[in-house]
């Protein structure tokens, strides 16, 4: 089986001798489809072992059809990784492959699965990682495509056809492929027509093989000596600290009857699989299907006639500082400690084997491990998973290969164990694993880790008043959506078109988010790995909007993506003239502009700075039409995106506040996406309802032609539609189940703060001065008619923004929040205690990220 896509003019170069490199991302566990066993169909017998991942290059000789075959198999690495992101130990054994078959291969072959699906950015990935090989790669490689059923061409054309990246991959490869169906060795045709495609590219390449540097061949064996005498001094060096602490044991300490251990460590590097692992039973849920642990979890077993508590915790994003991660991971995290009271005999820092110790890794490690002081590496130990990415290499190897791991092990008092979280039947590890822990507490001089009782006592306070905020929060956003049905008066504006805009830094999510809304990959993905390799130069040549389109329900829907900046500079002044330039792509103008936060990392004052800025050209006008986009919402799991906004903090509330309180949480890895999405484009319908028309700059240059005599009648209409609007929200009111009433006097004082802002001109308000500009444009002749009405009917409910500190959520009596006016005129209350005023448009809200808006 194969293509006749090579060339067959001239003489075709047949060598008595073929030396073949296999190359590629690393393939599922189980799937037949791997470059080691490719080698095997090649050569014709089982030489390579395909009952476990290939972790060191390795040759293998036979003669097969009469010349001299040699195979070099290479370890893989994750298809959508970067080379930083590929251990260390990987990257040097892929560079050692070409030196294993003098004095250079003839091909390179670079192996995929047909069934295997690659995104945009494994192109990026796939560049980065044949680099290494320090040869022009590409003019000597084939693409195989492995199969483990018969395939036709039809069907790989159309995978072609389908695949951008596949189409970049074979361009650079000559459009030379090849596909071998490994499940049937009896089809040698299939063998020899990949050879006669050899032949022809090497008579091409005139007869060359690909060249390598017999220096670096050198260095690099070297190198791999050196690691391996240092890995086995390190062997030795924690066998003779094991048996000075077990003759202490031995001596007469023996160990507490009840161990408490603490699982920490960044995200998905198998701290539950390993908590289940530890206990013998399923006490915490893996993360099979994308949802993370998003808070502490206890459990208790009997393990090795010893009583276990183990806590699992929620993880860091990889390679976040402490100062990215989010409140409410970081509250979580230092809740851990708290579960397991007095402390925890022994901390386990969970590391993957899979991963790369880069320096912004070690980094996210020592940030987060300064949560709990310098008392806490005492009683820390890295529990390693992953233990199949080893293969045939040592843990040691894998230690001495990275300086990272070697400073982390190194703190830890070179105390370490590898852990196999997908063989359950295998008690020695656990076992050796107690032990070790117990030999880590007979070593110390404190038994275990001690809490601070202070600290504890204020995370449960800010865990529980974070808690009820998000409760009312959501109650107070529920009745907001009826009065603002109510409103509207249940009659939906006919929409036949959405122009969205999307806003946000680098890696938000907007590309992904624009595709989600469009039901279609058409915004490009790679750059999102520009966060690991950050260029501070001005990216104003290759950055700009970028528009798509797409038809949802009859309705047609446009969005636009403007440039993102990076997190941790200040946003550029060319990115405020694209974000101005996006309102010209999508004529008359955007309907709505989404502000896209990730919940994976903390929203800074920073953060709304910059959002406040890029904004900025667009003046005061634009918040009308602006909604907060959360991505990520699989960073959630099962909690509720309220609790979020009220445990991370005044910035994130004060950009929800200007946004009317309009927000949702979009989930990629929702099955449901397309329910998701509706709610998310009927949001935006409602916007358009309650704006009446979409946002175009040509506004402001209206209001500065009004002439002076035209401002009384302007004044004149705006009474009489406040009026109107105030006599339509007491109905509403009215229909609102009765509620307990309050002392007029304390309404009275409320209502005084209330205001209608003067819509018929534009003020652009510094930021962080928002309460000023709100009394500046407040219409006082509507204050004080409000309030003389208060003060007549005594009604118990209140149209104001809520101020959600603990101690006003309390005050706060319950009543329907809404905000109103042909021209979004606005309610508002000042409040002066120190804490985050938010809501001031109402909204529907939006529920946990699993389904929003349940």
């Amino acid at each position: 089986m194969g293509f006749t896509d090579i060339s067959n003019s001239g003489q075709r170069h047949k060598a008595s001798e073929l030396r073949i490199v296999l190359t590629g991302g690393r393939e599922s566990k189980g799937n037949l489809c791997g470059r080691s066993s490719v080698g095997n169909i090649i050569l014709g017998q089982n030489v390579f072992d395909t009952s476990m991942r290939t972790a060191q290059s390795e040759t293998r000789q036979q003669e097969v059809y009469g010349r001299l075959v040699t195979v070099v198999d290479t370890p893989g690495w994750w298809w959508t990784d970067t080379q930083e992101n590929t251990p260390k130990l990987d990257q040097i054994e892929i560079q050692n492959s070409v030196h294993l078959c003098p004095p250079g291969p003839h091909v390179f072959l670079l192996v995929i699965p047909v069934d295997l699906y690659l995104p945009h950015w494994v192109t990026s990935s796939l560049k980065e990682h044949l680099e290494l090989f320090n040869a022009d790669v590409f003019s000597h490689t084939i693409v195989l495509f492995a199969a483990d059923a018969p395939c036709s061409d039809e069907t790989i054309e159309s995978k072609i056809r389908r695949s951008p990246t596949l189409q970049w991959i074979l361009q650079r490869c000559g459009n030379r492929k090849h596909v071998l169906n490994i499940s049937d060795r009896d089809d040698e045709d299939q063998v020899k027509m990949l050879f006669e495609k050899i032949d022809t590219m090497v008579t091409n390449n005139g007869g060359r093989h690909c060249p390598v540097d017999r220096r670096q061949g050198e260095a690099l064996r070297k190198e791999i000596t050196d690691l391996s005498e240092r890995a086995s001094r390190r062997f030795d060096q924690v066998q003779k600290q094991r048996r000075k602490l077990k003759e202490l044991i031995e001596g007469g300490k023996p160990p507490p009857e009840h161990l408490r251990l603490v699982l920490i460590g960044a995200e998905c590097e198998g701290k539950s699989s390993a908590g289940n692992t530890i206990l013998g039973k399923t006490a915490f849920v893996v993360n099979n299907n994308g949802n993370r642990t998003t808070h502490c979890e206890i459990s208790h077993s009997v393990v090795e006639g010893r009583w276990l508590t183990v806590v699992d915790s929620p993880g860091w994003f990889y390679i976040n500082s402490l100062q990215d991660t989010s409140e409410m991971d970081k509250l979580e995290i230092e809740d851990s400690m708290d579960l397991c009271l007095p402390g925890p005999h022994a901390v386990l820092l969970v590391i993957s084997l899979e991963t790369a110790i880069h320096a912004s890794y070690l980094r996210a490690v020592q940030e987060h491990m300064s949560l709990f002081g310098e008392e806490i590496w005492k009683h820390t130990l890295v529990l390693f998973t992953m233990s199949d990415w080893l293969g045939v290499k040592t843990v040691e190897d894998r230690i001495e290969s990275e300086e990272g791991l070697q400073w982390i092990v190194n703190k830890c008092g070179n105390r370490y164990h590898v852990l196999n979280n997908m063989n359950h039947s295998d008690k020695t590890q656990v076992k050796e694993l107690l032990e070790k822990i117990e030999e880590m507490w007979a070593g110390n001089k404190d038994p275990y880790y001690e809490v601070d009782l202070d600290r504890a006592a204020q995370i449960e306070a800010k865990k529980e008043a974070g808690d009820k905020m998000a409760r009312r929060l959501k109650k107070i956003n529920e009745r907001q959506s009826r009065v603002l049905k109510e409103l509207n008066g249940g009659e939906e504006s006919p929409v036949t078109d959405i122009r969205i805009v999307l806003v946000g830094q680098k890696c938000s999510g907007k590309s992904r988010a624009g595709n989600m809304i469009l039901f279609n990959n058409l915004f490009d993905l790679s750059f999102n790995m520009s966060r690991l390799k950050k260029n501070y130069q001005d990216q104003r040549e290759t950055s700009t909007c970028v528009k798509h389109e797409g038809n949802f329900n009859g309705v047609k829907v446009s969005v636009v993506e403007t440039p993102g900046w990076f997190t941790d500079t200040t946003s550029p002044d060319w990115i405020k003239g694209e974000v101005l330039h996006s309102v010209s792509m999508c004529p008359p103008g955007p309907h709505v502009f989404l502000l896209v936060v990730p919940i994976s990392r903390a929203f800074t004052e920073k953060d709304l700075k910059a959002l406040v800025e890029v904004l900025m050209p667009l003046t005061e006008r634009v918040w009308r039409h602006c909604m907060v986009l959360f991505t990520w919402g699989d960073w959630l799991n099962d909690f509720p995106v309220e609790n979020y906004i009220a445990r991370e903090g005044k910035e994130l509330q004060e950009l929800l506040e200007k946004c009317g309180n309009r927000y949702h949480v979009l989930n990629p890895i929702q099955i449901s996406g397309s329910i998701e999405v509706k709610k998310l484009l009927q949001k935006l319908i409602d916007i358009v309802t309650q704006n009446k028309g979409c946002f175009t700059t040509e506004d402001k240059q209206k209001t500065f032609q009004v002439q002076p005599w035209q401002k009384q009648l302007i004044e004149e209409e705006w009474n009489r539609r406040a009026q109107e609007l105030v006599e339509r929200i007491l109905k509403v009111l009215a229909k609102e189940p009765e509620e307990p009433t309050v002392p007029s006097k304390r309404m009275t004082n409320s209502m005084n703060e209330f205001y209608i802002p003067d819509m018929s001109r534009d003020v652009a308000s510094e930021y962080g001065s928002i309460s000023e500009f709100r009394r500046g444009r407040a219409h006082d002749h509507v204050t004080e008619w409000l309030t003389n009405r208060e003060r007549q009917s005594e009604i118990s409910s209140g149209i104001s923004s809520i101020c959600l500190s603990a101690t006003s959520m309390e005050k706060f009596e319950r009543s329907p929040i809404n905000k109103h006016s042909p021209k979004n005129s606005s309610f508002s209350q000042n409040n002066k205690e120190d804490s985050v005023s938010i809501i001031s448009y109402p909204t529907r809200i939006t529920g946990s990220p699993v389904s929003p808006n349940n």
